[in-house]
C-alpha cells in the first residue's frame, strides 16, 4: 500500500517521518502507539495500516516532544484538541490509562518567592538518597474533575495508599520545594494516578523525585531532567525493537515475553552503563 492509497504500513511511514525528521527511528513510531498518541487500524493479518491523518499526529507529537520538550502524557491532550487523535474510550480502566490520563491534574501553590540569588555554578554533594523497592498497585480510577493537592505545614509522616506516596509525602521526603515539584510533573518526571479519588505517586516516581533534586541541588537546570527522560524513553524503544517478536507468535507465553523482555532491558542497560564509563573516562582524559 503507498500514500497515494491513503494507507501506509509502518515501513512507508517510517519513511515519510524521515523527510522531517532524519534521525527518527522506527521504534518511535511503535512506542507512541503504546503511549497512545497514535491509533492505527489494523489489516486481516494484523499488519499496523496508517492513515494519512495518523501520519500528521505522528509528525505533531514528535514536533512537541522533540522541539518543544512537551511531555508526552501533554502531547496526547494536544492531539486530541487538535482533532488528529481520537479521545480515549471512557469505559477503558486500568493503571496505565490513570497515569496518562491524569494530567496536569495535580498543582501544588508555590508560595511568593523571597529575593535570591542566581542558581551556582554546579557543587559536589554527597547522595544519601536510598532507593525504595518497585511497587505494584491494583486499578486505579480517574475522577472527574481536576483536583489540587495543596502542601499544608511540614508533616513528614508517610501517609500511604496502597503503597502509593501523596503529594506532600514526596515533598516531604525528596525536601523538594513545591516550585521544583511543578517542574519535575511539567516535565513528565512524575505522574499521578488517582487512586479512591486520591492523586498519588509511586515508589518509583520518589526515587525519580529524590535523584532530581540532588541534580539540582548540584545546580542542574530542570529542563536538562527532561532530556535525560526522554533518553530513557529512547531506550525503551530499542528494547521494544528487539522483543517485539516475542509479542507476535506464539512460542512465549505472556509471563515468559515478560521475563525475557526484563533479561534483554538489563543486558542493554549493561551495555549502556559499559559505554557511558568508557565516554566519561575519554572525556575526563580529553
Amino acid at each position: 500500500m503507498s500514500v497515494n492509497q491513503g494507507v501506509m504500513r509502518i515501513g512507508e511511514v517510517h519513511a515519510e517521518l524521515r523527510k522531517v525528521f532524519p534521525n527518527v527511528e522506527l521504534s518511535k513510531i511503535r512506542y507512541y502507539e503504546d503511549k497512545g498518541l497514535v491509533q492505527p487500524s489494523r489489516s486481516r493479518k494484523g499488519y499496523r495500516l496508517y492513515s494519512e491523518r495518523d501520519v500528521e499526529c505522528l509528525r505533531e507529537a514528535i514536533r512537541l516532544a522533540q522541539e518543544e520538550f512537551v511531555p508526552l502524557r501533554v502531547v496526547r491532550l494536544r492531539l486530541i484538541e487538535q482533532g488528529l487523535l481520537d479521545p480515549p474510550n471512557t469505559s477503558t480502566n486500568g493503571r496505565h490509562v490513570a497515569r496518562e490520563a491524569s494530567v496536569g491534574v495535580i498543582n501544588v501553590p508555590v508560595p511568593a518567592p523571597a529575593p535570591a540569588a542566581p542558581r551556582t555554578a554546579l557543587s559536589v554533594v554527597t547522595d544519601t538518597s536510598e532507593h525504595e523497592p518497585l511497587v505494584e498497585v491494583g486499578e486505579a480510577s480517574v475522577p472527574d474533575n481536576d483536583a489540587t493537592i495543596v502542601i499544608e505545614g511540614e508533616d513528614a509522616t508517610m501517609s500511604r495508599v496502597k503503597d502509593y506516596f501523596t503529594a506532600n509525602d514526596l515533598l516531604a521526603t525528596t525536601g523538594l520545594s513545591p516550585e521544583e515539584f511543578n517542574q519535575l510533573l511539567a516535565l513528565g518526571l512524575v505522574s499521578s494516578v488517582y487512586i479512591n479519588g486520591e492523586a498519588c505517586f509511586s515508589a518509583l516516581d520518589l526515587r525519580v523525585a529524590a535523584h532530581s533534586r540532588a541534580l539540582l541541588n548540584r545546580g542542574v537546570e530542570p529542563r536538562l531532567l527532561g532530556s535525560i527522560r526522554r533518553v530513557a524513553e529512547r531506550e525503551i524503544g530499542v528494547i521494544d525493537d528487539l522483543t517485539f517478536p516475542l509479542r507476535q507468535g506464539t512460542e512465549y507465553s505472556v509471563d515468559q515475553a515478560q521475563a525475557i523482555t526484563v533479561d534483554v532491558a538489563r543486558e542493554v542497560a549493561a551495555l549502556r552503563n559499559v559505554l557511558v564509563e568508557r565516554e566519561l573516562n575519554e572525556y575526563l582524559r580529553g
